[in-house]
C-alpha cells in the first residue's frame, strides 16, 4: 500500500532548491496532519532543514524518502529566509520540535492516539508522562526506545514494527534523528499500518527536557543551529560548518545574480529614456 499523497493545489505547493515544500501555516500543516491521522491509508511526513536539503541533493535515497512523503513541511527560519530570497516565499516554519507537542495536543481534542518511538533512553516515557499531565485525555498508545543500530539488525527490526502495529496508533512520532527515521519511514511506512508517521528528530529529546532547546530569541533568529554546535560541537560541527555551508553559498550566489540583473535592467531602461 503506497503512502498517501495530499491533494494539493498550486498556491499550496512551491519548489524550492530541488525539492517540493507544501507551503503551509503551522495551524494548516496541524490540521493536515490530523486528516492524515484519520485516513486509511499509511503515510509519513518530513520536516526539512538546511541539512536536509543538502543531503536531499547529494544523496539519491534520501531525495526517494522526501519524494514518497505526503507532507514536507520547511523547518527552520533559514529555509523560511532562502526561500523568499530566492522568490519562492515559504509561509511560515513548522518544525518538528514545535509539531510534536501541538499535535499531542489536538490528537487529545480529538480523540486519536499516538505512540513515541526513538529518542534518548527514557525520554520517549518521560515525553509521554508530560503530555498526559497537559492533556489527560491524551491516549498514549506506547513508546518505545529501542538500542542505537536496531534498523541494521533484521530480528530486532522486526519485533520494533510489530510492537507499534500492536498498539495500532493513530500518529507515531519518530525520533530517530537524520537520515535514519526518513529512511525508515520510507522502508516501514506500510508493514507500520499507522496512518501517519511524523520524523521529529530532537523533538522528544526537547519536550523530555534531556536535550536543551536553543533560546526562543535564536529560534526566532534562526540560530537554532549555532545553539547546537555549541552544546555539541565534536558531534555537529562537521554537519553544520562543512556540509551544510554550500546552502548559504548557493543562496547568495543567486541572491547576487538577482541584484546584478535588477541593475542591468534599470540600467538598459534609463539608457532607452535618454
Amino acid at each position: 500500500m503506497a503512502p498517501t499523497t495530499l491533494t494539493r493545489t498550486p498556491s499550496r505547493r512551491i519548489e524550492f532548491m530541488g525539492l517540493h515544500l507544501d507551503n503551509l501555516t503551522f495551524d494548516e500543516a496541524v490540521d493536515c496532519i490530523l486528516a492524515l491521522a484519520r485516513g486509511d491509508r499509511p503515510c509519513y511526513v518530513v520536516t526539512p532543514n538546511v541539512d536536509h536539503i543538502m543531503r536531499f541533493n547529494r544523496n539519491r535515497r534520501f531525495r526517494e524518502a522526501y519524494r514518497k512523503a505526503s507532507l514536507v513541511l520547511a523547518d527552520g527560519m533559514p529555509v523560511v529566509w532562502a526561500s523568499r530570497i530566492l522568490g519562492s516565499a515559504v509561509r511560515e516554519k513548522v518544525s518538528g520540535a514545535d509539531l510534536f507537542p501541538r499535535v499531542s495536543e489536538a490528537a487529545a481534542e480529538q480523540g486519536l492516539s499516538i505512540y513515541i518511538l526513538g529518542a534518548l533512553d527514557g525520554a520517549a516515557e518521560k515525553a509521554a508522562r508530560i503530555l498526559r499531565r497537559r492533556h489527560p485525555d491524551l491516549r498514549v498508545a506506547g513508546t518505545q526506545c529501542p538500542r542505537r543500530g536496531f534498523h541494521l539488525d533484521k530480528e530486532e527490526n522486526r519485533k520494533v514494527i510489530e510492537a507499534v502495529r500492536a498498539a495500532s496508533p493513530d500518529i507515531l512520532f519518530l525520533a530517530l534523528g537524520c537520515p535514519k527515521q526518513e529512511f525508515w519511514m520510507h522502508d516501514h511506512c506500510e508493514a507500520l499500518g499507522v496512518p501517519v508517521t511524523l520524523g521529529v528528530g530532537a523533538a522528544v529529546d526537547f519536550l523530555s527536557g534531556m536535550v536543551r532547546r536553543a533560546p526562543l530569541w535564536m529560534q526566532r533568529c534562526g540560530l537554532e543551529w549555532l545553539y547546537r554546535i555549541l552544546c555539541e560541537p565534536r558531534r555537529l560541527w562537521k554537519r553544520y560548518l562543512v556540509d551544510d555551508s554550500p546552502f548559504l553559498l548557493r543562496v547568495l550566489g543567486h541572491l547576487f545574480l538577482r541584484t546584478f540583473s535588477a541593475r542591468a535592467q534599470k540600467t538598459n531602461s534609463l539608457e532607452k529614456k535618454s
